[in-house]
């Protein structure tokens, strides 16, 4: 039975080191600022870009879980930044804010193969062109995330949920699904916390077929060491309470998977609206 995979950002080797061992698949770094902030200021997401001394030192203590370096755009240093990140130890990379297929191949010419790519559909011209360029991927290397930040703002939405909450995404996953390639989408937060529930996300993701989720800040705090993160949590009990949350889905019919994707979307419309006030 296949599982969702987690990722979470961090520039800390120490707290890296502890989070490969108790179940985080990928550790996510960032180096992405070219028009972020005056997209996304108002939002309490990650900004800070992690330099490349952070992203060599996290990759020279990682023993199972894969780096993954999230670049700029396409701008005109893209070249300079994928050998740079490369040459630092990213084992994948990023491409956010793409929107055609002549994006996707200009990347996947500069990565030349090699490290697998994930490419972030986070606007609504990479998604209704899916199936336009999905084709350019090799499965089982190359990977699709779907950001729900930058997409619910450029559709003018209050809650990043509501694309979801409109089964927006359903066709994207069809796509992805028979093109055999590995996708995810957005994140979670902990058990019992947030505004919407994590178990009626994760109930939504075993009913897309969705493959990875990032751990939000919830997780961690932003704690710069393993002791600070388990001062704040039992990082390993809410690892725990997210699989056996995955299970109950995994378990269930189509019926409650729909019945929980209309609570999903109750709640998303009604924070939507709300935000929109």
């Amino acid at each position: 039975m296949s599982r969702l995979n987690f990722m979470m950002i961090t520039s800390s080797p120490d707290v890296a080191t502890f989070i490969e061992q108790h179940g985080v698949a990928r550790i996510f770094m960032d180096q992405e600022v070219l028009g972020k902030a005056q997209r996304q200021g108002h939002l309490d997401t990650h900004k800070a870009a992690h330099s490349l001394e952070d992203i060599a030192a996290v990759a020279s203590v990682l023993q199972h879980a894969e780096l993954m370096v999230r670049l700029n755009p396409l701008n005109v240093s893209t070249r300079r930044e994928v050998d740079a990140a490369l040459e630092h130890g990213a084992q994948r990379l990023m491409l956010p804010m793409f929107s055609s297929r002549t994006e996707v191949e200009q990347f996947l010419d500069i990565v030349n193969s090699r490290v697998p790519i994930t490419f972030l559909a986070e606007t609504a011209a990479s998604l209704v062109r899916l199936p336009d360029w999905v084709g350019l991927l090799m499965p089982g290397r190359d990977e699709v995330h779907i950001g729900l930040n930058d997409l619910s703002l450029s559709m003018g939405l209050g809650f990043l949920f509501e694309p979801m909450a409109a089964r927006l995404l359903d066709p994207t996953a069809a796509v992805l699904n028979q093109a055999t390639v590995t996708w995810g989408v957005g994140g979670v937060a902990r058990i019992g916390q947030g505004e919407l529930p994590a178990e009626t996300v994760l109930g939504e993701h075993v009913r897309l077929g969705s493959q990875w989720i990032i751990l939000s800040r919830a997780f961690h705090a932003g704690a710069a060491t393993s002791a600070g993160l388990l001062a704040t949590l039992d990082f390993p009990a809410e690892i725990g309470k997210l699989r056996q949350a995955e299970a109950h889905w995994r378990s269930a019919d189509d019926a409650a998977l729909l019945e929980n994707q209309q609570q999903l979307a109750d709640c998303a419309y009604r924070l939507g609206s709300r935000g929109g006030e």
